[in-house]
């Protein structure tokens, strides 16, 4: 009897000890409250949380940029990048606003919360990246250059170009510009708010040269240089990815943009908006020009 006593003493012992070595366990994993509350004041300072509230999905671009953002005859902006954001209102369950805004205020505008997110052909480089968060690039591209015609026999190369003599146009405030200036430093620069009129300047020869991204000069080439005797150095000689910007701090949006897109570019309505605007030019007796 005695033995079986103590043996019932000894498993209530073990059974006892067992028990408080799983408190701490649970305790452990059972969430703090402030924790909680940090998550939850994080989720709500979010841009999504106020794209939902609002209904609304707002977007900064510069409808100049063929075929990324650019106006039909109508009045409406249309191209690459209004097709991916409309899609991207639509898997919000929101509508779409789009705010036209100058290039050189469209990060300021959302630094002042204008808008949710820019989608405007924007390059990823450094010095963006120090004011605003990008998500992971949407399509690469590079600057290339258009000659004209009386240059074309001199001009090889676009390490030709870096010489005082050849005057070199490009879009203000871009990646075309900042190009010219790091890489060919010795050459005369002339900057234009438009691309297209740094492209006109070149065409019409008053400058030896215009350097900007592979698809507007691409579009540029095969509408008139071509037929004016231009000489198109088309392989890119910088890398650049293009992505969407969104203001510092809000990993949760930036996690949505980024699985959006893999999932885009997984479902056949990326590779679809892609050849709409680069595999063809039948948009382009649409737009205003």
């Amino acid at each position: 009897m005695k033995r079986l006593i103590t043996l019932i003493a000894v498993i209530s012992s073990m059974l006892f000890l067992f028990a408080c070595s799983q408190q701490p366990a649970q305790q452990a994993e059972a969430p703090k409250q402030e924790d909680v509350n940090v998550r939850l004041e994080l989720q709500k300072a979010s841009t999504l949380e106020d794209i939902v509230n609002r209904g609304a999905l707002r977007v900064g671009l510069e409808a100049g940029y063929m075929p990324f953002e650019m106006t039909d005859k109508k009045g409406n902006v249309v191209g690459f990048d209004v097709d991916m954001v409309t899609e991207m209102a639509k898997a919000m369950g929101v509508k779409l606003e789009i705010v036209n805004t100058a290039w050189d205020g469209i990060i300021p505008g959302l630094m002042s919360e204008k808008y949710d997110l820019i989608a405007s052909g924007m390059t990823i480089n450094q010095e963006r990246n120090l004011k605003v968060n990008f998500a992971d690039p949407y399509i690469i591209v590079g600057q290339t250059v258009l000659v004209n015609a009386k240059f074309a026999d001199e001009i090889n190369d676009w390490k030709d170009l870096n010489d005082p003599k050849y005057v070199i146009t490009s879009k203000l405030g871009t990646t075309g510009e900042q190009a010219v200036k790091r890489l060919l430093p010795k050459a005369t620069y002339k900057s234009f708010e438009m691309e297209d009129q740094a492209m006109m300047e070149a065409f019409n020869g008053k400058a030896a040269a215009t350097i900007y991204d592979l698809p507007m000069t691409s579009i540029f080439y095969a509408q008139r240089g071509k037929d004016a005797d231009m000489k198109f150095l088309n392989k890119p000689f910088t890398y650049e990815p293009l992505g969407w910007a969104v203001n510092k701090g809000d990993p949760d949006f930036l996690n949505w943009l980024n699985n959006f897109l893999r999932q885009m570019k997984n479902d056949g309505r990326y590779d679809r908006i892609y050849n709409k605007w680069f595999g063809s030019n039948d948009w382009y007796e649409e737009v205003a020009h």
